[in-house]
């Protein structure tokens, strides 16, 4: 598996930020630690920062593999970055979806514009989604 680069564990951690309690996420989804989603409730204990991260390494790793597994272009390591934040935070669906198959065609620039198609929560665009989106696309643009 690729190692991403420093770029995109920063994008990831930026726009997720770190809390220790269950809260929902604009969508209404419980959440904890940097955005991690699998198996939290209201109910969900506090955790800690060493918890946290090791969520991180974990659901960073699902979303590599989603990437490596659906992507079969070349990519920079920029593009790569972008592209697992993405599925990090809106889940393999654009990857089987348009700009996955823009991608496949090799329409990079296509495959670009088709980041800021994933800006919704609960049917509605959200800002930190939009600028979330903005910022993976410019990472995917860069050489």
């Amino acid at each position: 598996m690729r190692i991403l680069n420093s770029a995109g564990i920063a994008l990831i951690k930026s726009f997720e930020g770190l809390r220790l309690v269950p809260y929902q996420d604009s969508g209404g989804i419980w959440t904890i630690g940097y955005g991690h989603t699998r198996g939290i409730t209201r109910l969900t204990s506090p955790i800690t920062e060493l918890q946290a991260g090791k969520w991180l390494l974990s659901d960073i790793t699902a979303a590599q593999q989603s990437v490596e597994r659906r992507v079969k272009v070349l990519l920079n390591d920029n593009q790569y970055a972008a592209l697992v934040s993405l599925t990090y935070n809106a889940g393999t669906t654009p990857l089987t979806g348009t700009l996955g198959q823009k991608l496949g065609k090799g329409d990079y620039a296509g495959a670009a514009e088709e980041f800021l198609k994933w800006n919704h929560a609960g049917g509605l665009a959200v800002v930190g989604l939009t600028r979330r989106r903005m910022a993976e696309k410019a990472l995917f643009l860069m050489g």
